[in-house]
């Protein structure tokens, strides 16, 4: 049976109902979700350049770094060092899916309360770590945290929230994750300076958010979608009423009751997104996927201590640079909440993919020019420079293909395959993330200041499909995408004739 999904249609009358101060608790613990996964990301790159942990688990990587003639390029090169942070991510996309089930099985609430107690013994092992296999372990438990966050929260958000906000809400899940990563930084930078263990903190201290997302999830209710779903009517309207803050909430109800009755018609969703007529949103949401990980932000968020060290900057330094780049992460994605609904998806995107080209280019062609395999280094103003660059980089990102790349994969699917749909857009975003987490320092070692204009042709790529191939869905019903946006487009509406009218089951 396919989960059922309530989004706002904005050719329907408001349904009764205010912000109360239940719901924005629920949302703050419930986005403690994204932050786990947000301070993972920032936590990753400033460890593996702490040398007290290089010398505990990767002591070939700390004499390479140590050597008076290293490669600038490849002294963190090392596929052990790489699993460990990419480990997270293959364990995530396969948790996704079991997350899909258990989701729409037992609920909303249950799932967040997996993910925190996976990331919570994920952390103990990672944290505690004696041998190499123990970390290793301890991050794939971290990712099925992840996995079974990231498939949960973002439905929790919408079903939750009122129609008006739901859409800020969504990037709101965004917001959480850039903020984790910059407190990651701020704890790297303090952490670095505590020798022996600085690195045991680091790892130790995201189990904060887990044990919030844990406790404060016995606070918090199910969403009135998840209890109707799974035939608990009269409570999932009883918690209708608690969470709208009014007794008349009539419409909504039958709203939700409609759309469970529709999903129940359709026993295999994801049998019924092979179909063609499902193809449109499908594709756009996998390949938004795959372009949000090759603008090659990860590579840096994750790696940004690194890279500002490669650059000449000394450790300290480096990690206060990454500090600044979390601070301009967090600042952004306020822009996109702001400006996502006034001049729409696409355009934020076009104008992203300009300005992470253009900067991505330049860095490549200062570090070609002046940062050469061994024994250079770039001068001060050039180092501070390419810190500048990487700030637009990250900038561009944060307002388009960051939030935006989970937003449009939860605005277009048909309400039979929505969650369905959005497993595979999870599981596709931590496939790609686990590519380049476990290939970007071999890359950056074979193909040096290359790699940047690696990641460039990408953007091109990537402006040129959204350009063509990307629909703009700004003011348009979710439950009217077809008719409106699919059966419209020039290219996309071959694939909408008839055969999407069989039902399928």
């Amino acid at each position: 049976m396919a989960p059922a999904v309530v989004i706002g249609n904005g050719d329907m009358p408001e349904f009764e109902g205010r912000i109360t101060i239940y719901v924005a608790v629920c949302v703050v613990i419930a986005a403690f979700g994204g932050l786990m996964f947000g301070y993972d990301i920032g936590i990753s790159g400033g460890v593996t350049a702490m040398d007290d942990f290089l010398i505990k688990f990767f002591p070939a990587v700390f004499e390479r770094k140590q050597h008076a003639h290293e490669n600038n390029y490849c002294k963190y090169d090392n596929q052990y060092l790489q699993l460990f942070t990419s480990s997270l991510y293959l364990a995530a996309l396969v948790a996704s899916f079991v997350a899909s089930k258990v989701c729409s099985k037992y609920g909303r609430k249950p799932t967040m309360q997996i993910a925190s107690v996976f990331f919570l013994i994920g952390v103990a092992l990672t944290a505690g770590g004696v041998n190499i296999e123990m970390v290793i372990i301890g991050r794939i438990l971290l990712g099925c945290g992840v996995g079974f966050a990231n498939q949960a929260v973002p439905l929790f958000l919408s079903e939750l929230a009122p129609t008006k906000i739901r859409g800020a809400l969504n990037i709101s899940f965004q917001l959480f994750i850039t903020i984790g990563i910059l407190i990651a930084n701020l704890v790297n930078y303090w952490a670095s300076n505590i020798h022996p263990y600085g690195w045991r903190i680091s790892l130790g201290l995201a189990g904060i958010p887990a044990l919030v997302l844990c406790f404060g999830s016995f606070a918090i209710c199910e969403t009135p979608t998840s209890l109707i779903e799974r035939n608990k009517v009269e409570k999932g309207k009883k918690i209708l009423r608690k969470i709208r803050g009014v007794d008349n909430v009539d419409d909504e109800f039958k709203s939700i009751v409609h759309a469970c009755e529709m999903a129940r018609q359709v026993k295999q969703p994801f049998r019924k997104l092979m179909k063609p007529a499902s193809r449109p949103p499908l594709v756009i949401a996998i390949l938004l996927q795959v372009f949000q990980q090759f603008t090659g932000i990860n590579a840096i968020m994750f790696y940004a201590p690194v890279l500002f060290q490669t650059v000449g900057f000394g450790s300290d330094a480096a990690l206060l640079s990454s500090v600044i780049t979390g601070a301009i992460n967090v600042l952004s994605t306020f822009v996109s909440i702001y400006l996502v609904d006034k001049a729409g998806r696409k355009i934020l995107l076009l104008e992203a993919c300009v300005q992470m080209l253009l900067t991505q280019g330049i860095i490549g062609g200062i570090l070609m020019k002046d940062l050469k395999a061994t024994d250079s280094y770039l001068s001060h103003g050039e180092a501070v420079f390419v810190v500048i660059l990487v700030c637009l980089f990250v900038m561009g990102f944060a307002w388009s293909w960051g939030p935006l790349g989970w937003l449009i994969p939860s605005e277009t699917f048909p309400l039979e395959t929505r969650t369905a749909g959005f497993a595979f857009a999870v599981s596709s975003n931590m496939l790609f993330t686990f590519i380049i987490a476990q290939a970007f320092l071999s890359m950056l070692c074979h193909m040096q200041a290359g790699i940047f204009f690696f990641f460039a042709a990408w953007i091109v790529v990537m402006g040129l499909f959204t350009w063509f191939l990307l629909p703009e869905t700004k003011g348009v019903p979710v439950d009217s995408m077809v008719d409106k946006v699919w059966k419209q487009h020039w290219f996309w509406s071959r694939f909408m004739g008839g055969e999407e009218e069989v039902k399928v089951v």
